[in-house]
């Protein structure tokens, strides 16, 4: 019998895609339990004790971190490589895949789709537009600036696929939740990319999935994932009073 893993983490989060993403390219199974952690239970706190996601189960091992669960998969299942070969374009690759867990996590998910979708639909609060105007006037103007000098003209960062690759096409998906789109004329290496990352496969699959539940509640979202043929752990996490936690992982 194959290995199969257990993922617990909701495919809207940036975290959970960029897992998801590895384990596709990888060949790898796995189930997964969606939630998001703002509903999880007291077990979901025993296994993620910050109360993040995604979380990995390979057995009696529980591994939080959506960057240690990577590095997990890439030790465990070598081939296809996710990582350079080249010792410095290596520890390049983690300082992208460390910029997008960080900097573009902190911008592009929480001060524009935390404030405009998870506060207002979520927990009913308003959204602090001062926020997301600094947001969409200052740093993420920032952030695209100095992704126009670390992306290729064409193809990926290292010659093939990695995962900074992934990592930074993973934010710039749930980003575009919320209508947010790289303008190409001012940085048209990165809106090139971003367009080439979400078109491929794994991108492509986990797209039907999210879209599925976009813009539905909490409630209703694992049975319209189990209609969309997402292979869905037996027992849920889940329960159905969201409360404010620490979700970044």
């Amino acid at each position: 019998m194959s290995q199969r893993y257990t993922i617990i983490g909701n495919y809207i989060s940036p975290y959970v895609r960029k897992v998801l993403v590895c384990l596709d390219l990888k060949g790898l199974d796995y189930d997964i339990d969606p939630i998001t952690p703002f509903i999880g239970n007291e077990e979901f706190s025993r296994l993620s004790p910050l109360r993040r996601i995604p979380v990995l189960v390979d057995g009696t091992l529980v591994l939080n971190d959506s960057s240690v669960i990577c590095q997990y998969l890439e030790d465990k299942h070598s081939q296809p490589s996710l990582y350079p070969a080249d010792i410095a374009h290596r520890a390049k690759a983690r300082w992208l895949e460390e910029y997008a867990d960080t900097h573009l996590a902190d911008v592009l998910i929480w001060r524009l789709f935390y404030q405009l979708a998870i506060r207002k639909y979520i927990f009913g609060e308003s959204t602090d537009e001062a926020i997301v105007q600094r947001a969409r006037e200052v740093e993420i103007p920032a952030i695209l600036d100095y992704l126009e000098t670390q992306l290729p003209a064409e193809g990926f960062i290292f010659g093939e696929l990695s995962i900074a690759d992934i990592s930074i096409a993973c934010y710039f998906r749930t980003a575009s939740f919320v209508r947010f789109a790289v303008d190409a004329q001012r940085w048209p290496r990165t809106a090139a990319f971003v367009q080439k990352m979400h078109a491929l496969a794994p991108f492509q699959k986990l797209a039907r999935l999210e879209e599925s539940i976009l813009r539905l509640p909490l409630a209703e979202q694992r049975n319209a994932l189990a209609a969309a043929g997402a292979p869905l752990t037996r027992e849920t996490m889940g329960t159905l009073a969201p409360r404010h936690g620490l979700p970044r992982g």
